[in-house]
């Protein structure tokens, strides 16, 4: 099992939890990511290694509480063990090897793209970020990349950083030129507006994909996506693929199959913590 050592609340809906996993700590790459199991009974769920240490043997996970999954995930605290860590999966980024790119993050995708960022930068290659949030407190891991490059932060109320969507800062960005590649990781909409912007300038687009996976391998056929008109498996063929190729609208029904299941599952943790609390604590 695996000891949770750290945790840290970075978001006021996302936590970073810092768990010993000495083998994928040593081998993981950018991009790659693993399959999660809290307790004996959880569902298994996919989350992308947002960092590393191979001294401290130690992963970081940055987990999004949305779910009945997620919420149970951070729900456990520093001393605990996460049953299950299978990992690193997946297909590593391909990393240019000179001149600009541009990493952009929307909300937890931030985390998701700065390992890249990372590995970019040890290549030698210009950063430039555009990280975005719905206000000040939304917006995470500005200091970590601000080590690798310009950062630019955009909030959708203006409470820091420029106002508006990441997208306009896109646009902005591409008009002054110079940019050989961008990588976007965030929600759907968000990826899918940033490859319609560099589709007619021809810059190359890679966005990080997050279809329901449940194994891991490829086997549950679960993570199905449709890629340059071919159906690919986001889990060994990806989770990364050129933006320009990919069916977004494909993506985003399917990430809506199985909403209503979610909503049952998480009102009925939601009961289960009442009924705990009010055992823990007798009227």
């Amino acid at each position: 099992m695996n000891l949770i050592v750290k945790k840290q609340q970075i978001s006021p809906n996302v936590t970073r939890l810092d768990v010993v996993a000495p083998r994928i700590s040593q081998i993981r790459q950018p991009g790659q990511f693993i399959i999660v199991r809290a307790k004996e009974n959880s569902e298994r769920i996919p989350l992308t290694i947002a960092d590393a240490n191979p001294v401290c043997e130690t992963i970081t996970l940055v987990i999004q509480s949305v779910g009945r999954s997620t919420k149970e995930l951070v729900s456990m605290n520093v001393g605990e063990f996460i049953l299950d860590i299978v990992g690193p999966l997946g297909k590593p980024t391909e990393l240019i090897k000179s001149g600009t790119a541009v990493c952009v993050g929307g909300g937890v995708g931030t985390a998701v793209v700065y390992p890249i960022a990372c590995g970019l930068k040890s290549n030698g290659v210009k950063i430039i970020s555009v990280i975005g949030g719905r206000s000040k407190e939304w917006v995470i891991f500005e200091e970590e990349l601000s080590k690798l490059g310009e950062v630019v932060v955009c909030t959708d109320d203006g409470s820091y950083g420029k106002k508006g969507f990441v997208t306009e800062a896109i646009k902005e960005l591409i008009e002054h030129g110079g940019i050989d590649i961008v990588y976007a990781v965030g929600p759907v909409p968000m990826m899918r507006a940033i490859a319609e912007l560099t589709r007619g300038p021809k810059i190359k687009t890679i966005v990080s994909l997050n279809p329901i996976m449940v194994d891991g391998t490829g086997m549950c056929g679960g993570c199905r996506v449709k890629v340059g008109g071919k159906n690919k498996f986001a889990c060994v063929d990806g989770p990364e693929f050129d933006g320009h190729l990919v069916d977004f609208n494909l993506l985003m029904d399917r990430l809506t199959t199985y909403r209503p299941y979610e909503q049952e599952a998480l009102e009925s943790h939601e009961e289960e913590c009442k009924i705990g609390l009010g055992k823990s604590n007798p009227a």
